[in-house]
């Protein structure tokens, strides 16, 4: 049984942090990545996707990663994708879950995959429907719940309605993806009392980008109303290709250091994790902010 003190991680570098980087790292450097990931504790990671390789050219190696990397016992591997030639694929791939992903905001629909919300879930229930015919775990993501970078702000409503949906399909959790990094603990706040009148704090997950050190404070929030999962990526890694401006991920040695602080309980050695976060700013030539230039959740 899971104890009110612990919190899981869902490392999602390999994929939501990968597909933002210009310098597209063979192959061999992301099994290694994904490998030292696994034997850092984290228990979820996200190793890429099975989308159109010419629309998002990082992730054209999913298919290879998947049947090179060693798998560790216990560690579910998950990959996001499109539609049911991207279940066929990840089916293929052997993968422990998919993740679907639909937005909250018009606009950025027909962005990022050119069809209204509508059209997206109905896309979705197909993938959804044929998914649970095999047993394989669906995992839902919303974007842009707390702004969008067409629109502006977006109504917890809006959002509410996108995951009503997502888990009528069958999805077993929804995260929430603050895709441009706007979030305060204030609108955070909002959106969670909206959410919550509907949904068990268990089921649904967060996922922050950072703008000016908010995404920690913002965590802290919702682990105040209960939710238990949080989207991290190595090293702050990530953004979104189709979000201009979207800041990086908030990172996952960042989240550790301030959970494990606070009394929360990962299963994660935050020594291995900060090996791994070296090792993958050099991989991609990055320099890491020292811990006292970051904002600290208190």
């Amino acid at each position: 049984m899971t104890r009110h003190s612990d919190v899981h991680l869902v490392e999602v570098g390999p994929r939501d942090g990968l597909q933002n980087e210009r310098l597209i790292l063979p192959t061999d450097l992301k099994v290694e990545m994904v490998e030292a990931l696994a034997r850092t504790g984290l228990k979820r990671i996200e190793v890429g996707s099975f989308v159109s390789g010419k629309q998002v050219p990082q992730m054209a190696d999913t298919p290879e990663i998947f049947s090179r990397m060693r798998r560790q016992p216990g560690v579910a591997y998950t990959a996001l994708v499109a539609n049911s030639r991207g279940l066929e694929a990840a089916t293929l791939a052997g993968v422990s879950e998919i993740a679907i992903f639909a937005a909250a905001s018009e606009s950025f629909s027909q962005h990022n995959i050119r069809c209204s919300i509508a059209e997206s879930l109905d896309r979705y229930r197909d993938v959804a429907s044929a998914a649970r015919q095999i047993a394989l775990p669906v995992r839902g993501y919303v974007s842009c719940v707390l702004g969008c970078p067409y629109e502006g702000y977006v109504s917890p409503a809006a959002v509410a309605s996108v995951v009503r949906n997502l888990f009528a399909m069958g999805c077993f959790e929804v995260s929430l993806g603050d895709t441009i990094g706007s979030g305060t603990p204030d609108a955070t706040s909002e959106l969670l009392r909206v959410l919550l009148e509907e949904n068990p704090p268990e089921r649904l997950a967060v996922h922050f980008h950072d703008t000016g050190g908010k995404a920690l404070d913002n965590i802290d929030v919702a682990l105040g109303f209960g939710l238990r999962v949080i989207d991290s990526s190595i090293a702050g890694l990530g953004g979104c290709p189709f979000a201009p401006g979207a800041p990086g991920n908030v990172a996952t040695e960042r989240v550790v250091a301030a959970l494990h602080a606070r009394g929360f309980k990962t299963g994660i050695d935050e020594p291995k994790l900060g090996a791994v976060s070296r090792r993958v700013a050099d991989m991609l030539g990055k320099r890491l902010v020292p811990e006292t230039q970051q904002a600290r959740c208190e």
